[in-house]
């Protein structure tokens, strides 16, 4: 008969000091020019942190890995990969982003932090799912009441947009016009629980890159044209009036990314009236391809995240918490209650970095190799 063996808290110490924590790494799935480009260019600014592909072969509890830090980009569409990054994250890897607060995110909260932290937001009404989750009959729901959907209407206008409250990659999103289109795509949505926001008649559109708290770059953006010529825009504010936009998105981006404590995330703006209203930005693992963001922007992701990685490696301390965690966690933790997020100031003023529109050109990036494994897994593409 065998027993199971118990490990003491000394032991689990001893462990966790043994681990050296000295590579840097980068977890993926299907993605192929960000990772290798990534690795590349943090291997030639530095011999310190040895940055490769995350390769798993064991997960066992409390037993740290030997990264000091990894970039994570797929684990919202495997779980396994979740939960080896908490324990990597509870032994002291910096994991980016933070898996625990990933975890818990979603955007319609995301949207209720916005307004507390005084960036404009579309109007936004949470709705139950259309069925019932699994396991639930009515009785799970007597404390919900009927919908009143003439107050909403109202409240909201037409059109409007109804997407998942915590959903991404454009799936199961539906423009409706009126009610009718709206309780017929409402049908379609099964047990996703749904955001119905008000639309946007933009002027301007803008997808921001925010990487480590601090940088920022922002790109003129088309959702409504095919996926891969969305960075194929312009834009269109000029003069005095578009540097002050510039300048309040730049702002409103380090806000909301320091007050969600991401390091490696993207914001969207619509621009009405001259006002930017933050469209989508609960976007951990956004899109870093160079045939989708273009050769100029990916150099820029590329060269940011390599830097941001290799200050995070330096600055991590053995046995500590090494995650980055929002205003709002802290403030909560720290019994301060939310106060905006104030990004840190730069050692010299810079111009705002703002992307150029793409051009279909053949991308100069290498293709990743897949990490060796028995069999190689084939997740979703990490987006919004």
């Amino acid at each position: 008969m065998r027993f199971s063996q118990t490990v003491s808290p000394v032991q689990q110490s001893n462990t966790l000091l043994m681990s050296d924590l000295k590579k840097i790494g980068i977890l993926f799935g299907q993605e192929n020019t960000f990772p290798q480009a990534f690795v590349d260019r943090v291997n030639e600014k530095q011999s310190d942190f040895k940055a490769e592909f995350v390769h798993i072969d064991r997960v066992e509890q409390s037993v740290p890995t030997d990264y000091a830090v990894i970039i994570d980009r797929i684990s919202q569409d495997v779980p396994f990969y979740k939960a080896f990054l908490k324990n990597a994250a509870l032994t002291g890897t910096a994991v980016v982003n933070n898996p625990f607060w990933w975890a818990a995110d979603e955007k319609f909260f995301n949207n209720a932090l916005a307004v507390q932290l005084g960036v404009p937001v579309p109007k936004t009404i949470l709705l139950p799912s259309k069925e019932r989750p699994d396991d639930t009959n009515h009785n799970s729901f007597r404390n919900l009441g009927h919908m009143d959907w003439d107050g909403i209407f109202a409240h909201i206008g037409f059109p409007a947009f109804m997407k998942p409250h915590a959903g991404g990659g454009w799936k199961s999103v539906y423009k409706v016009d009126n009610p009718e289109q709206m309780f017929r795509s409402y049908d379609e949505t099964g047990q996703l629980v749904m955001l119905y926001q008000e639309a946007i008649d933009f002027t301007d559109y803008f997808r921001c890159y925010c990487i480590g708290g601090k940088d920022v770059r922002i790109m003129p953006y088309e959702p409504r044209n095919p996926h891969h010529l969305r960075y194929a825009a312009e834009m269109q504010t000029t003069g005095d009036a578009g540097k002050k936009l510039l300048e309040t998105m730049h702002d409103y981006v380090l806000k909301l990314c320091n007050g969600l404590g991401y390091d490696f995330n993207t914001v969207e703006f619509a621009v009405r009236d001259g006002i930017p209203i933050a469209i989508d930005f609960c976007n951990p693992a956004p899109d870093a391809d160079v045939h989708s963001v273009g050769q100029a922007n990916f150099d820029w992701v590329v060269e940011a995240a390599a830097n941001m990685a290799i200050e995070r490696a330096k600055s991590v301390q053995k046995g500590k918490d090494n995650l980055t965690w929002g205003s709002f966690v802290r403030g909560s933790v720290g019994g301060t209650g939310l106060t905006p997020a104030v990004a840190p100031a730069p050692k010299a003023a810079k111009a705002v970095e703002v992307g150029e529109p793409t051009k279909e050109v053949k991308p100069k990036a290498k293709k990743a190799e897949a990490p060796k494994a028995e069999k190689e897994e084939k997740p979703k593409k990490g987006k919004k």
